[in-house]
């Protein structure tokens, strides 16, 4: 199920993770990827000034609405360091983007903060199956997934 092009593009993701911990928000980084292979849009997490919407996935759906049509968003993959939040699931699912491949899974976060004795978020974490009914997605990625750990260690610990 997943191949090099989708580690490149999960690395990338990581990448981006760790920009946006470098910058002082959650380390969160996601990439939109084209039917053939191109690389339309990539974005990292912009919590940090208190707007807890600024989420990179979220960013993707509103730059695909805008810029794609609807069936390049279908055939797109959308790739991401974290299973993507209820709100970001939704608003892949209403924009109609295709794919999704994630490094980490929710389960994954919720243990990990658990672990770091982090509340737990305010909006529950589901899987992105329990939000979107008809997408293929992909994930957790061991390989990556040990990587998006070590940056939310990092952000937490204090």
């Amino acid at each position: 199920m997943i191949d090099d092009t989708d580690r490149r593009h999960l690395q990338r993701c990581v990448d981006l993770a760790a920009e946006a911990l470098a910058q002082g928000h959650e380390p969160f980084g996601s990439v939109l990827v084209s039917s053939e292979g191109q690389v339309l849009f990539e974005d990292h997490n912009r919590i940090g000034g208190g707007d807890h919407t600024q989420h990179p996935e979220f960013a993707i759906a509103r730059w695909a609405a805008t810029h794609m049509e609807a069936g390049d968003r279908a055939g797109a993959t959308v790739y991401t360091s974290g299973e993507h939040c209820p709100m970001c699931a939704a608003a892949h699912g209403w924009v109609g983007l295709g794919r999704i491949v994630y490094a980490s899974s929710a389960a994954q976060m919720t243990e990990w903060l658990a672990e770091l004795g982090v509340p737990a978020f305010r909006v529950r974490p589901l899987p992105i199956s329990a939000v979107i009914s008809d997408t293929v997605a992909h994930g957790p990625v061991d390989e990556f997934a040990m990587q998006v750990r070590a940056l939310h260690v990092r952000s937490h610990s204090g």
